[in-house]
């Protein structure tokens, strides 16, 4: 699988670690730990990568570093 930077974090609101990928919109998942939310963040990363080749929609090349924000 490509190497995409992955955000985890702890949500208040949800109750749960939310894992996000910047650089695939829409790409998130959640988990009671940690380790489930990166899991969980995984397969949502395979399905969705699945999902944009199917309908032959570009993918992004991961950027390979880690990302910036204002």
């Amino acid at each position: 699988m490509e190497h995409y930077e992955i955000i985890i974090y702890w949500s208040q609101e949800d109750a749960a670690y939310v894992a996000e990928v910047p650089e695939l919109p829409g790409c998130m998942a959640h988990g009671g730990s940690h380790e489930s939310a990166l899991s969980n963040v995984k397969e949502a990363m395979g399905l969705w990568l699945d999902v944009a080749r199917e309908r032959g929609q570009a993918v992004p090349q991961p950027k390979g570093g880690r990302l910036m924000y204002a």
